[in-house]
């Protein structure tokens, strides 16, 4: 799921993965560098200036995009019937599109609007914080949209946002610990306000609820299996 964002905003994957397939890509590498594309790009690269993303986080989109590149050449190829790597998703399934488009809206554009307003208050560990997810989910859609471009097999654009979203649950702890380990003296006393503290929380502990339940309960479960069912499975199955 692409969440995601799939963004495409979808972290999909949010259904981030799906959301791209689900969308109906007849033309993707000509739809590769499209506005939002370009617009998740800005998102990464100004990230990277601002010195918010860690060494870890970037080595592991780099390895990242070298190895999903290594799955989809050399362990899972493109099937030689195009129909196996088909969408997922129906482009008409209204549900999972308004999922997709919420938990882009609750995992990437909210957070951004966070770390902005962090600036202005000078909430320098709110801001840490909140970053490395956005960092992440913002690549996790950007390579989905790598990934749909470069004609991936089905498994290897599932394993995407899989990966992406597994990551991510990781600076999703990180920022909820964060977040709760504030206390409401320090906001009193300097710029940040009590309102960005809770709003703080709230948004981390959704963004974890959403991403786990998006891990555990949609793309393990689901769509994985699915991918793997159409790559391996019968003539009769397609």
């Amino acid at each position: 799921m692409s969440g995601g964002v799939g963004p495409t905003y979808n972290d999909s994957a949010l259904p981030k993965e799906e959301e791209h397939h689900a969308t109906g890509e007849t033309s993707t590498a000509a739809r590769f560098f499209s506005f939002q594309q370009l617009n998740i790009l800005a998102v990464i690269l100004v990230l990277s200036a601002s010195g918010l993303v860690t060494i870890e986080d970037f080595l592991f989109t780099l390895l990242a995009l070298i190895y999903f590149f290594f799955l989809s050449k050399l362990i899972f190829p493109p099937h030689k019937n195009p129909n196996r790597d088909a969408p997922l998703t129906s482009p008409t399934n209204k549900i999972f599109r308004l999922y997709v488009a919420s938990a882009g809206i609750v995992g990437l554009l909210i957070p951004i609007c966070y770390i902005f307003q962090g600036f202005l208050e000078d909430d320098k560990r709110g801001v840490s914080a909140a970053a490395p997810h956005v960092f992440l989910l913002a690549s996790q859609v950007f390579m989905e949209g790598i990934a749909a471009t470069c004609g991936f097999s089905a498994p290897a654009r599932i394993l995407v946002p899989v990966v992406y979203n597994a990551r991510r649950i990781l600076t999703l702890v990180q920022w909820i610990v964060n977040e709760f380990s504030r206390e409401a003296p320090e906001y009193g006393k300097g710029t940040v306000s009590v309102r960005r503290m809770y709003a703080g929380k709230v948004l981390a502990a959704v963004n974890l609820g959403i991403w786990s339940f998006n891990l555990f309960g949609v793309l393990i479960p689901v769509y994985l299996p699915r991918a793997f069912k159409r790559y391996y499975g019968s003539s009769k199955e397609v």
